[in-house]
């Protein structure tokens, strides 16, 4: 079983469309909406967690850029600014699913991309700006 962690931009007249649906029922994915923002008559974003066969998750997601989503890894939409990054730990604290850590033996703060989930709370939690979203 595979899984991946994704950013769908849908293109305007895709909004109406069982897209997610579609992914289901013909390649039998399972999928977790992280965060989706997603309004009538303009474009619309959805943070999914996919998984389901190795190959069926590359057919489902070819099958979805085929459409027209523009399809990216979440890790390209959330990043940490390692020059503006002071290791103070703020984003620590609010990090409901401990993708930001502190190191206990070089007290840097660490940041696993594999378990964010683009809340985006460490943004405004940072003090130096050095988290950014970028969807």
């Amino acid at each position: 079983m595979a899984s991946c962690r994704v950013v769908l931009h849908f293109p305007r007249n895709l909004i109406d469309q069982p897209v997610i649906c579609r992914l289901v029922q013909e390649y039998g994915l399972e999928f977790n909406i992280l965060r989706a923002d997603i309004t009538p008559h303009q474009e619309g974003l959805m943070v999914l967690e996919l998984s389901g066969p190795e190959e069926n998750l590359q057919q489902g997601l070819e099958y979805a850029r085929t459409l027209g989503l523009k399809i990216q890894p979440l890790s390209q939409d959330v990043v940490r600014d390692e020059e503006k990054c002071t290791h103070c730990g703020a984003c620590v604290t609010i990090c409901p699913v401990g993708a930001l850590s502190m190191d206990p033996e070089t007290y840097e703060v660490k940041f696993e991309h594999e378990k964010c989930i683009a809340c985006a709370l460490c943004v405004p939690a940072c003090p130096p700006r050095a988290m950014l979203v970028k969807f």
